[in-house]
């Protein structure tokens, strides 16, 4: 029997990059004008970005209301313009997506002041007065001198780093991985805490064969995700949600990165904790299943085959090594008949019934025939 599964297709797992977006910092921008409780119809609502001058005009409709997508997050005049051109108001806000959303919500009456009005978060927004940022509706606190500094440097650094997110996402999505590097080590070096920048970069080193550097990418990538423990409603990148599967991820490349050092008891290391972190760890599973196989540690690997295929039933390779294990395992009898282990047959059958033309098909039918079993191509999982 061959021992050498060549990895069991593990370069396959090396999943293509994701056209997943580096640059996320934009907002849905939608809001209601009105004049003491009634809306204003027909009114033009512009925004000005602090940072970059850059202005989003927005019409109204009937109802006063108003939306626009793409709005980069930062600070804003806001300037509502009637449609025979007079200035009717003016107001500091600051655009982010609300709590667990991208979108941005602000709600101007202006009646309630002719001066520059408060900042907003992705609430509601209401005026202040004397020129001084004022308190969004609800409980949202203003905005202190040194605040509004912060978050325009923020904002300004974001602003010049777009060129460079640009340059890398063009690259990663026509695989160019050559050209993807330098955008993406500077962009680690501006921002050290977004684990996001380097896992891409960690990806396009594993894709030029740069194992090394791929394996230090991925370690800090995994790191900044470990230490990036505050919720920033303006970054999606440090929602749990969005972090957990990306350090899983990071984990599992890592895994693959490590198998091609051949550094068998790092990746393993790896792989398990991947499967720790995963919602779906069929794919660390299976991976610790193969690389314990090749590490002749039959325990482990049916252990990781059994969690392999109990997160992803219909994972056909996951049963190929079960079975190959378990006639590892035969014994011969009085005789001279291989007796295997009990879920051998049903191993190498299930891999039959959901590969019946996969690449291991003569190898199971060989073994199932070793060990005097049918080939059930209609085989159901029995229970446990």
């Amino acid at each position: 029997m061959k021992r050498n599964l060549c990895f069991i297709a593990l370069v396959a797992l090396f999943c293509a990059l994701s056209s997943v977006p580096l640059w996320s910092q934009t907002a849905q921008v939608e809001g209601t004008v009105t004049d003491a409780g009634k809306p204003l119809p027909n009114v033009q609502v512009t925004l000005t970005n602090h940072g970059t001058n850059r202005v989003f005009k927005i019409k109204a409709d009937k109802n006063g209301r108003f939306s626009a997508v793409g709005v980069p997050y930062g600070d804003y005049d806001v300037e509502i313009i009637s449609p025979s051109g007079e200035k009717l108001y003016k107001q500091l806000t600051s655009v982010a997506p609300g709590q667990g959303t991208a979108e941005a919500t602000l709600t101007i009456d202006i009646s309630e002041t002719k001066g520059i009005g408060s900042r907003s978060q992705g609430g509601q927004t209401s005026a202040g007065t004397s020129g001084q940022p004022g308190q969004a509706t609800g409980q949202q606190p203003k905005y202190t001198k040194e605040q509004i500094e912060e978050i325009k440097k923020s904002n300004e650094k974001i602003t010049s780093m777009k060129p460079l997110v640009d340059q890398a996402q063009t690259a990663l999505n026509a695989k160019n991985w050559e050209a993807a590097v330098p955008p993406l080590q500077q962009l680690v070096t501006m921002d050290p805490s977004n684990w996001q920048y380097y896992s891409f970069l960690a990806d396009a080193q594993m894709q030029l064969g740069q194992y090394d550097q791929a394996v230090d990418s991925y370690q800090k990538g995994i790191q900044a995700a470990e230490n990036m423990t505050a919720v920033d409603p303006r970054n999606p990148i440090t929602d749990p949600a969005k972090k957990k599967p990306g350090e899983a991820q990071m984990l599992t490349n890592l895994g693959n990165t490590y198998l091609k050092l051949k550094k068998s008891n790092e990746a393993i290391s790896a792989y398990t904790k991947a499967a720790s972190l995963d919602a779906n760890p069929a794919v660390a599973y299976f991976n610790l299943c193969a690389t314990q196989y090749n590490a002749a540690n039959t325990e482990g690997a049916l252990d990781a085959c059994d969690k392999a295929i109990a997160a992803d039933p219909n994972k056909a390779d996951a049963y190929y090594i079960k079975g190959s294990l378990l006639i590892g395992s035969s014994t011969m009898d009085k005789d001279g008949k291989m007796q295997a282990p009990p879920g051998t047959a049903e191993a190498l059958n299930k891999y039959l019934q959901l590969a019946p033309d996969g690449p291991h098909a003569k190898d199971v039918k060989d073994m199932l025939a070793a060990i005097g079993a049918k080939v059930e191509t209609n085989y159901k999982q029995k229970g446990k």
